[in-house]
């Protein structure tokens, strides 16, 4: 039971690294140096003090840095590739008592995945409000994914199977709304 609450955090911690990279690996670093979650044996680096200051920094940078219009899409593409890596990251720290293989394939596949989907939609959500609003309404955006960054970060450690839920019912809207909109209506013969 002990693997499948470690698997439920990580995903919830990937998933929000999609919309903030560093608001779930400070959460994390809070709550292992707080001694409420055990990290894995290579992992307890993010339990140390030195760990928790870069990633307040980092987390603040980003935040503020999603708040200046133009600098927001260059953030979006930084956050890309490190969205995917602090997705594997928060996935594999988590989970302390399986066999290696396991841990790192659940980190690349479940934790980058999750990771990746999450942020492509907010990509997506920015681009559409950039488009709209000529990116008047990109500061809504930035704190709406703020938000639901640390939502979901602190759900994820208080209460890793819930979150897991939320997050795959979610995913499995956003992959039905990317498939709706993909189909090629069919031409009749």
């Amino acid at each position: 039971m002990e693997t499948v609450i470690s698997i439920c955090l990580g995903i919830g911690l990937a998933a929000a690294t999609g919309f903030r990279v560093f608001i779930p690996l400070l959460a994390l670093s809070i709550a292992s140096i707080a001694g409420y979650l055990p990290l894995s044996d290579n992992f307890q680096w993010i339990a140390t003090y030195p760990a928790l200051t870069a990633f307040a920094t980092a987390a603040a940078i980003e935040i503020g840095a999603y708040y200046i219009p133009w600098l927001d899409h260059l953030m979006d593409t930084i956050a890309a590739p490190a969205a995917l890596i602090a997705g594997a990251v928060v996935m594999a720290s988590n989970i302390t008592e399986v066999n290696p293989l396991l841990k790192w394939t659940l980190a690349i596949i479940a934790g980058s995945g999750t990771a990746a989907i999450f942020h492509g939609a907010t990509s997506l959500l920015r681009g559409a409000s950039t488009a709209t609003t000529g990116g008047v309404g990109n500061p809504l955006v930035a704190t709406a994914e703020l938000g639901i960054s640390s939502i979901l970060s602190l759900l994820a450690i208080l209460v890793p199977v819930l979150a897991a839920v939320i997050i795959a019912l979610v995913t499995i809207i956003i992959i039905r709304k990317i498939v709706k909109k993909r189909k090629v209506p069919t031409q009749p013969q």
